[in-house]
């Protein structure tokens, strides 16, 4: 009985597959732009209000809504502010995003 509920602790720690539920997609991040077209220099702390990233996974819910133009690996542009991050190791940049905060779709 030990071994089982040890392996249920590791189990539980180990995050394979994420599904947003509601009105949520799962978004991968782009890297952060270090310098403009034209090759200015962005500093570190500048802040942009708007973010791109790939969808990863989109919930049921927006699958089946005719209204809701999003599919697994579209580009997107997406609003931060109610974006939760979701940190699965070190390197990974995604984000559960909320439909509605889906700026444009490229």
């Amino acid at each position: 009985m030990a071994k089982e509920s040890d392996s249920k602790k590791t189990r539980a720690h180990k995050f394979e597959y994420v599904e947003p539920i509601g009105l949520r997609v799962l978004v991968r991040k782009d890297e952060p732009k270090k310098e403009t077209k034209g090759g200015i220099a962005l500093p570190d702390a500048a802040e942009i209000p708007t973010i791109t990233g790939r969808i990863v996974t989109i919930s049921a819910a927006i699958e089946h809504d005719v209204d809701l133009p999003l599919k697994q690996y579209d580009k997107v542009l997406f609003h931060p502010k109610n974006a939760i991050p979701v940190d699965f190791e070190s390197d990974n940049q995604l984000f559960v995003v909320p439909a509605e905060d889906i700026v444009a779709v490229f």
